[in-house]
């Protein structure tokens, strides 16, 4: 599928990402944020997509890019970290992104601790992928180029 749109795909990834290939390789692997950068990006050519890959430990700037997001990107592929569990923020900023918004995660997070279970990102994202390490993020780069070519729906929508 090659989908090429004006504007890029936001890839977002909260706090503790950027110790990838360090912090705890039995569950998050040996990659390093830049390979899985460098990946994304060759994935995204594939696709004919653009991507603008940001990692930050905050949680203001990951606002502040999300809400950028809603005037300069055609959609936002989110690994927020600890986050996800936490920020109602996050999930207020990507609401009103109005964005196809797709939830990643290195690892399944429903084979690890209860409190990995909630998340506030789900509630508005169309998609969660996890448990895939590194391609998670192709994956979702695959998800997300489905719904801007119009071939999955997309939506918010309950089922």
């Amino acid at each position: 599928m090659h989908v090429p749109t004006a504007k890029p795909v936001y890839v977002l990834n909260g706090p503790n990402l950027n110790m990838l290939g360090l912090r705890e390789p039995s569950i998050y692997g040996h990659e390093t944020l830049a390979d899985v950068e460098a990946r994304v990006h060759r994935h995204a050519e594939k696709l004919g997509l653009r991507v603008e890959f940001r990692q930050t430990n905050y949680e203001g700037e990951l606002v502040t890019w999300i809400q950028e997001a809603r005037d300069k990107a055609c959609g936002i592929l989110l690994n927020a970290g600890a986050l996800t569990h936490t920020s109602v923020a996050v999930l207020d900023a990507l609401n009103a992104a109005e964005l196809p918004a797709i939830e990643v995660h290195l690892s399944n997070v429903f084979r690890r601790e209860a409190f990995r279970h909630q998340s506030y990102v789900s509630l508005a994202a169309v998609g969660v992928i996890c448990g895939f390490g590194p391609a998670s993020y192709t994956l979702a780069l695959d998800g997300l180029a489905s719904i801007l070519a119009g071939k999955t729906a997309g939506t918010k929508a309950s089922a």
